[in-house]
């Protein structure tokens, strides 16, 4: 169980925020969640979180809230939006976090710290890479089919901090594997590594990842070795062969999984087209690197999701 007296607040409470939020309430952690559509539901029932990995879980009861002015000020605010919504972080962000606490973003691609840094200081903003499968399968219900271990870094300085150690503490309480990481950039170029292909070719395609494996292993691969260029010409970062081997192998034996890009195609929201593909294209560019795959790749996502707009008055979650 949790011993921290950390708060959390999670602003985001779908698949990622409502299953990190979970465990860290399961473990008895203090924990608020930021809710939209799943609020009455949640008020109602409470959030169900069902894991492959440590079995089923069931919080009866929550603190959930509509509104962001509702919530306590907390230690440690964890924003599990899609980076499509980081322009609502201005209005979020101020009214729940502590004079002295910190922003965990638990977001994808390159960049994201920077949009909450804008808003509390980058010294308070610490940045977490995912690696989960999970999925929200009905309202107030989560279910995790594999992975769920975390990297969490310092997005303003070098090294490992002691509320990095305090925040991992409070996850691992709830079972959550994680990795302290004393180089966020680098860490986030490799995370690209599985993003970049599988995101992209999922929903261009239309193909989960199993599909993907079986029949475009050749193209993952490439895109794969063309997100270690451009690691390569924007940090100086050598990220080694064995780790795209490795990235392969663990898709391989996934079972049947959609990545989030596909599914918010299907649901005909938009696609964090910029964060994942647009942001490390332009750096890499910029670094002399050109990488032809990735950019085409990301110009028919472009086209796919140039209609898609973010609700301006509420976070999807």
């Amino acid at each position: 169980m949790s011993s921290s007296d950390l708060t959390y607040a999670i602003i985001g409470s779908g698949a990622l925020g409502g299953y990190y939020g979970g465990r860290l309430a399961h473990a008895g952690a203090e924990v608020h969640f930021l809710l939209h559509s799943d609020y009455e539901y949640v008020c109602e029932h409470g959030l169900a979180v069902e894991s492959t990995q440590h079995g089923d879980i069931t919080l009866p009861s929550v603190n959930a809230y509509r509104r962001v002015e509702d919530m306590p000020r907390c230690d440690v605010v964890v924003i599990g939006l899609k980076t499509t919504s980081n322009a609502l972080l201005p209005a979020l962000l101020p009214p729940v976090v502590k004079d002295d606490g910190v922003v965990l973003t638990l977001q994808n691609g390159l960049g994201p710290e920077d949009d909450a840094a804008a808003v509390v200081g980058a010294g308070r903003v610490l940045g977490g890479l995912c690696f989960l499968c999970s999925n929200k399968v009905g309202p107030g219900q989560i279910q995790q089919q594999r992975f769920d271990h975390i990297k969490i870094g310092e997005h303003a300085e070098r090294g490992v901090t002691d509320r990095m150690r305090r925040i991992a503490s409070d996850f691992e309480a709830g079972g959550v594997r994680v990795a302290l990481d004393d180089d966020l950039p680098g860490a986030r170029w490799q995370k690209l590594v599985w993003n970049v292909p599988y995101n992209g070719l999922a929903a261009v395609l239309g193909v989960d990842c199993t599909v993907l494996m079986s029949h475009a292993e050749p193209l993952v691969r490439d895109l794969m070795l063309e997100v270690v260029a451009g690691a390569k010409a924007v940090l100086d970062l050598d990220i080694p062969i064995g780790f795209v081997e490795k990235m392969l192998e663990n898709t391989r034996n996934m079972q049947a999984y959609k990545p989030s890009m596909m599914i918010d195609r299907e649901l005909g929201r938009p696609m964090e087209v910029e964060a994942i593909y647009g942001e490390p294209i332009r750096r890499a560019e910029a670094a002399g690197c050109a990488l032809p795959k990735m950019r085409m790749l990301y110009e028919q996502l472009c086209l796919i999701d140039r209609d898609k707009r973010v609700d301006e008055g509420s976070p999807p979650v």
